[in-house]
């Protein structure tokens, strides 16, 4: 199974280190959701989540690289977490991902969720995936006009009440201009964890208690 293993740089100048998961990455994982305000909380994870436990922790970190891939970004400077990519693929059509990213809010508007979805894609296409799927809020029109105008379909979505998914196909290469920017917007505060790690987490939490 091929491995992202890089050092990249951002727009501002700033450095991050990109690489797969592990296990081992629980408590970096951890401490990068810390990082998160209550906004950027609650669009990801579809409610206020006040921490992730460690059930939850251990899911999120035991990947496989092809029905599940979590690509971390770390500070190439202090090694703190920063930024992870993932998809799941979809077990009725395994060409699709549900795909979402999510940056800490101080890395944020500096491109780093763009350039996670990119190394995202590659690692897709190398797993034979052709599309990405994405859960949306509806409450953004103005991000759901630039994913219009980017191509793919928006359709309704029983993951929960103002939520659509966005489908589109990846190219050959990157995620190409028109996408790029498509969910770059999305990126900065809409694209929501995919609906099977979301279940999966309520489910936990539940059994917990």
């Amino acid at each position: 199974m091929r491995e992202v293993r890089l050092t990249e740089e951002l727009k501002d100048g700033s450095a991050v280190d990109i690489r797969r998961l592990r296990p081992t990455d629980a408590p970096l994982l951890a401490g990068a959701f810390e990082q998160l305000g209550f906004e950027s909380r609650r669009l990801r994870f579809m409610t206020p989540k006040p921490s992730l436990s460690p059930r939850e922790l251990a899911y999120l970190t035991d990947v496989d690289g092809r029905r599940h891939e979590a690509l971390g970004a770390t500070d190439h400077a202090t090694g703190e977490g920063v930024g992870v990519a993932r998809f799941i693929r979809l077990e009725d059509e395994p060409d699709v991902a549900e795909v979402a990213v999510t940056v800490i809010d101080a890395w944020q508007h500096r491109g780093l969720g763009t350039l996670l979805l990119e190394r995202l894609a590659d690692q897709a296409r190398s797993q034979g995936i052709t599309h990405f799927s994405a859960l949306i809020s509806n409450e953004n029109t103005g991000v759901l006009e630039v994913l219009r105008h980017a191509g793919g379909e928006i359709v309704p979505t029983a993951a929960g009440a103002g939520v659509v998914e966005y489908r589109t196909a990846l190219g050959s290469t990157g995620i190409g201009g028109d996408l790029r920017d498509a969910l770059r917007s999305a990126a900065s505060g809409r694209l929501r964890l995919p609906r099977r790690v979301a279940s999966l987490l309520g489910a936990l939490a539940h059994s917990a208690h």
